[in-house]
């Protein structure tokens, strides 16, 4: 499926996610127009690009509906070259933008909104466009085939009796049937993914979308290109409310360290710390999730671009992340409550993937990585520890970048490490 993704050059970097997003998911992407020369051959590039895309997707933004904006010459492009736009339109709203500034041509179909993780929410619209493009092609060959056995049996009934076994098989099926929309044709199932879900235990669960990515940097680790199925991991932490109630629900469960300290009423939006693997493991299935891999934490943490934080490549400060915390209180200004820090979100919308409290994974540590484990890889059968991940509010800052690997025994217990979950895409 061929996509031509127009925008304002304010909303590059959003635009630029968005394409990585669809091309993991094997879509052919017009995006980099700035490459382009100027000029006519410009402006022929673009039309043709436009018109021999299958979809349009709109990035609706105020820059992008100005009258000044090359983004409205786009726009009406696609007007001429499809004058009915459903289904071949897709306008998502990145930033919010008056609505009788956007041109009634992209108001004609549905505006596409999402407060999840946009790159994510864009690629599964696109899934489902697909889709029903598909059906509706599967639908058209059907009929088509169901027509020309139609004609291909009256014709077969108007010749003479001693013909008519060398014409049946153009006409029926091998086992002597007119052909069927499951034999002309398997359609794949849609299978439909919400960019985010709620745990049982009322956690917000982000999808981590399949595909590729870089994993190491060749000094914590060996940079290696893994691939990682679909996911979904929490958005943040599991809380001291959300543990309380684990441990009400199990009284055979300990209590973690620190907790005669925390007020749950006044502390509860703040990360559990203090508990071992084996604590962290049974909350998660508790909660009909599991641990994430090592290789699903650090992807949804960098993403696809190899960044070196979740935010990016720009150092740490405390607008992003919790680090080089010496508060002796845990519960009193040491820890901070989970989304605390909006602008140290992953690429898929995850926060506190660095600084804050460390955080349990579910692989066994290894210094040495099997060279062709590198699809889903889940490290180690055995070992003497598990893998830490994300750096906790002690660390400096150079020590919670997204590469960066801990490890602790299983009955380990540490007032700066906490943990996640994950659950698999049914």
């Amino acid at each position: 499926m061929r996509v031509f993704l127009s925008y304002a050059s304010q909303d590059r970097a959003l635009a630029r996610s968005i394409e990585l997003a669809l091309r993991e998911h094997n879509y052919n992407v017009f995006f980099d127009r700035d490459d382009l020369p100027p000029g006519e051959e410009f402006n022929n590039r673009i039309r043709r690009a436009i018109e021999q895309a299958d979809l349009v997707i709109f990035l609706i933004s105020p820059e992008s509906v100005d009258a000044g904006s090359y983004t409205i010459t786009e726009v009406e492009i696609a007007e001429q070259a499809r004058k009915n736009p459903s289904g071949r339109i897709l306008p998502v709203i990145v930033r919010p933008t008056p609505i009788d500034s956007i041109p009634p041509y992209l108001k004609s179909v549905t505006l596409f909104e999402t407060q999840g993780n946009l790159p994510a929410s864009v690629t599964l619209a696109v899934q489902r466009i697909a889709s029903i493009r598909h059906r509706q092609i599967m639908q058209w060959v059907v009929g088509a085939l169901a027509i020309a056995t139609l004609i291909g049996i009256a014709a077969y009934s108007s010749l003479p009796d001693r013909t008519k076994g060398s014409s049946v098989a153009g006409a029926l099926s091998a086992n002597g049937n007119a052909p069927t929309a499951e034999s002309a044709a398997t359609s794949p199932a849609s299978h439909e993914v919400a960019p985010t879900i709620t745990g049982t235990d009322g956690a917000p669960g982000v999808l981590i979308p399949a595909g590729q990515f870089i994993m190491g940097d060749d000094e914590n680790s060996p940079q290696r290109e893994i691939y990682v199925d679909s996911f979904y991991l929490d958005q943040h932490e599991v809380t001291i409310a959300r543990y309380a109630r684990f441990l009400k629900a199990t009284s055979a469960a300990e209590t973690p360290l620190e907790w005669e300290s925390a007020n749950v009423r006044t502390d509860g939006e703040l990360p559990v710390i203090g508990v071992d693997w084996n604590e962290a493991n049974a909350y998660c299935h508790f909660a009909g999730r599991r641990l994430p891999s090592e290789a699903e934490w650090e992807k949804a943490a960098r993403g696809t671009d190899g960044r070196k934080f979740p935010w990016g490549n720009e150092s740490p400060n405390p607008s992003r992340a919790n680090y080089e915390n010496s508060s002796p209180k845990v519960y009193g200004g040491g820890l901070t409550t989970v989304g605390h820090f909006p602008l140290g979100q992953s690429p898929y919308g995850v926060d506190d993937l660095a600084g804050n409290a460390a955080e349990w994974v579910a692989d066994w540590y290894s210094e040495s990585f099997v060279r062709g484990d590198v699809r889903n890889p889940h490290g180690p059968e055995t070992g003497t520890g598990k893998v830490i991940r994300g750096g906790g509010r002690f660390e400096p800052a150079y020590l919670i970048n997204a590469t960066k690997r801990y490890s602790g025994s299983r009955e380990n217990r540490d007032e700066q490490i906490g943990f996640r979950c994950a659950r698999d895409v049914k």
